[in-house]
């Protein structure tokens, strides 16, 4: 049960990048720390609906 998520930068709200994950493992948001490139720096990227 793979389900395709949009990652958004918590600084600037920039939907930056889309992933799977899996609902039965992970029931939670997915948070993760990538480099935006509005931002020009990495951070915390947050699962979005």
């Amino acid at each position: 049960m793979r389900v395709t998520v949009t990652l958004a930068c918590t600084q600037c709200q920039q939907r930056n990048y889309t992933t799977e994950k899996n609902k039965r493992t992970n029931t939670e948001r997915i948070e993760l720390k990538k480099y935006c490139k509005f931002c020009n720096a990495h951070t915390l990227h947050r699962e979005t609906k």
